[in-house]
């Protein structure tokens, strides 16, 4: 797939992005098909419900973070801050993905050789800034009982993303929202919601807690809660950058310099958006599809000149595309990271929420 197409095809999903905020022609045009998922939607949570389907349940906890809205709300810099949370509290936590992107479904335990085409960009990363065992898998329980298999250590899996994948029970369920909030309000395909908003109080499966995310110059989140404990995150790009070559710098020092920004996560806007506020020229923006493919990247190294700044997703694929490349090529690639500061009461209600629950 060429890179020209996958432009194009983040371009579509920006455009989606767009009119799935108000309840426009296109949202309408598209509202039968909403109520059609939403009635689908519905009987798949009365058949767990009622146990007509059933939700297997591994012998350690189960924490699920994931999106009540479709394309990038922050749900694995949620995972991976919660992971090291728990490291600090003495736990052993393992990470279960289904690996979205990659280029197989079979079962992969992620390890040092492994690359974003086997396992996904997400896990990849997840496992690379926290050091936490993971595995990815089409069923979720199955990469569970995989990684319990292999990590007997591991004492608690977080599972990155799932909110709506009830084959897998979990002890406490987490949703991430963004700074769109609940867009217009409307299921997919004509919003953003995979699920109705707010959860009504009788809902099994309602979220036990809300993690509100803003940028750093966004104004505080306003979203219905329906009484569930809700927290808020501030999400910014962090002082300190790196290159492919491990050498770090400040993010300052891009200063000055016209660069080629590259993105190819959910919403590619918010990371330029970040950079020009952090005073950078991004000259040349390059967007691409969340869990773009490898051939985009190559198209864009074979053509680029000067400074390129990047995100930590993008990293993932750049880094293995460049491994055998001369060290000069990969210096010029910087990588911005995101820092997610969740308020300390999130953390303790994510502590209560465990102490809480039963012991198996």
């Amino acid at each position: 797939m060429s890179r020209s197409f996958q432009a194009a095809q983040a371009r579509r999903e920006a455009r989606w992005q767009g009119w799935a905020q108000t309840r426009g022609w296109p949202a309408r045009l598209l509202w039968p098909v909403a109520q059609l998922v939403t009635a689908l939607n519905a009987a798949r949570r009365l058949a767990y419900a009622q146990s007509w389907l059933s939700s297997e349940r591994l012998p350690v906890p189960v924490i699920v973070v994931g999106n009540v809205v479709a394309g990038g709300a922050g749900k694995t810099p949620t995972v991976i801050v919660l992971v090291q949370h728990l490291q600090r509290q003495g736990w052993r936590p393992g990470v279960v993905s289904r690996g979205y992107g990659r280029t197989s479904d079979a079962l992969v335990r992620v390890g040092s050789a492994t690359t974003p085409a086997e396992a996904g960009d997400e896990p990849l990363l997840i496992h690379q800034t926290t050091g936490a065992p993971v595995c990815v898998a089409r069923q979720r329980a199955e990469a569970g009982r995989a990684l319990l298999a292999h990590h007997p250590e591991v004492d608690i899996i977080l599972c990155d993303d799932g909110l709506q994948h009830l084959a897998l029970a979990r002890d406490l369920s987490i949703a991430v929202f963004d700074e769109r909030g609940v867009g217009n309000g409307w299921i997919l395909p004509a919003g953003l919601l995979r699920e109705p908003w707010p959860p009504s109080a009788d809902n099994p499966y309602r979220p036990d807690l809300l993690l509100l995310q803003r940028r750093e110059d966004a104004p505080e989140n306003e979203l219905a809660t329906d009484g569930i404990p809700t927290f808020g995150a501030q999400r910014r790009l962090a002082n300190e950058i790196h290159n492919l070559t491990g050498e770090r710098a400040m993010l300052a020092t891009l200063r000055g310099q016209a660069l080629t920004a590259i993105a190819g996560i959910a919403r590619p806007g918010a990371f330029f958006g970040m950079l020009r506020a952090r005073g950078l020229t991004v000259a040349q923006e390059v967007p691409l599809p969340d869990h773009a493919e490898a051939s985009a990247y190559r198209e864009l190294l074979a053509r680029w000149v000067g400074p390129l700044v990047c995100t930590e997703k993008d990293a993932v694929k750049l880094a293995t595309l460049l491994s055998s490349e001369a060290p000069a090529s990969r210096q010029r690639i910087w990588v911005a990271p995101l820092e997610l500061l969740p308020e300390p009461g999130f953390f303790a209600a994510v502590d209560g929420a465990l102490n809480a629950a039963p012991e198996r």
